[in-house]
């Protein structure tokens, strides 16, 4: 199987490559933000408690978030891989990720960072705001607690991959189809080194 974790501050275009990658190497998408999106537009009892936290820029608490990724890959049936997209974040999931990923004999393929500027990141999340109506990221504030909460909280989840020899970074700037081919070439060399 071919597990991926794309990673990135919010805004770093993880979404936009994901969809590439999935086609690519045929793999089934687990983001928690459309996961938690899912259930807010539905209004579950775990929708209303994921946006107490994120209405504020905070993170969802790790069980819920575990929980709701062990259901999602324990639902998907017979998979060539999966992309991990805006999971894990902290290290406790990443922890979480791996031994639940272990009990299904597989592991984490690599951890690939899409390196981008917090400059840009913040003119990112203010077009996103308005193109797809997610009041999440028009307000200044909560974007900056987004980010701060990332750097905080989510950057070591890349150390924790690093030192298992499962790490890559790519300049998430630039064209679209460029980035894409980067991103393969990483992912394919990690596939060669397993």
């Amino acid at each position: 199987m071919i597990n991926l974790v794309l990673f990135g501050p919010p805004g770093a275009g993880k979404g936009t490559q994901s969809a590439k990658l999935i086609e690519k190497y045929q793999l089934i998408h687990i983001s928690t933000g459309d996961l938690f999106r899912k259930h807010l537009k539905e209004g579950t009892p775990l929708g209303k408690l994921a946006q107490e936290y994120m209405s504020k820029g905070n993170l969802v608490p790790d069980q819920v978030v575990i929980d709701m990724v062990d259901d999602k890959i324990k639902s998907s049936g017979n998979i060539n891989g999966i992309i991990f997209d805006g999971f894990p974040r902290t290290v406790k999931q990443a922890e979480a990720l791996d031994a639940l990923l272990t009990k299904n004999n597989t592991g984490i393929t690599a951890l690939v960072e899409l390196m981008v500027n917090e400059d840009e990141l913040k003119k990112r999340l203010a077009e996103r705001a308005h193109k797809e109506n997610r009041p999440d990221d028009a307000k200044p504030e909560v974007i900056e607690n987004r980010i701060a909460v990332y750097k905080a909280e989510t950057v070591p989840v890349a150390e924790h991959y690093k030192k298992l020899g499962k790490y890559s970074a790519v300049v998430g700037v630039g064209d679209i189809e460029q980035i894409f081919t980067n991103l393969c070439r990483e992912i394919d060399n990690h596939l060669l080194s397993k």
